[in-house]
C-alpha cells in the first residue's frame, strides 16, 4: 500500500497544529482556498497532512477564533470574507 507524502516538513520546534494553521492561512492568503468556499474538514484535513482528528479540530477552532472562516452548520467551514469574518457579502446595487 503506498504511503502519502507529507504536505508539509512539520520542524521539530513548532506544534504540529501551527504549521498546520500556518499552511492553511498561506492557502487562503494565496487565494488556492478563496473567499466563500470549503476548507478541509477535520478528516481530510487528518489525512492531509498526517494529523489527529483532534489536532484538525484544533487548527480549525483557531481559524474560527480568528475570523480566518465561518462554519455553516451541516455544510462544512468556508473561508471568511477578511472585512466582516463570515460569509461573502451580497452585492445589493441590483435588488
Amino acid at each position: 500500500m503506498p504511503t502519502l507524502e507529507p504536505v508539509i516538513e512539520f520542524r521539530p520546534d513548532q506544534l504540529k497544529w501551527e504549521a498546520v494553521l500556518e499552511e492553511i492561512r498561506r492557502r487562503i492568503r494565496t487565494g488556492e482556498y478563496q473567499v466563500g468556499h470549503p476548507i478541509p474538514g477535520e478528516p481530510r484535513m487528518a489525512e492531509e497532512f498526517g494529523i489527529a482528528k483532534g489536532t484538525a479540530r484544533r487548527v480549525i477552532n483557531e481559524l474560527l477564533k480568528a475570523g480566518d472562516v465561518y462554519t455553516v452548520l451541516g455544510k462544512g467551514t468556508f473561508v471568511a470574507d477578511p472585512e466582516t469574518g463570515g460569509p461573502p457579502r451580497r452585492d445589493t446595487e441590483d435588488e
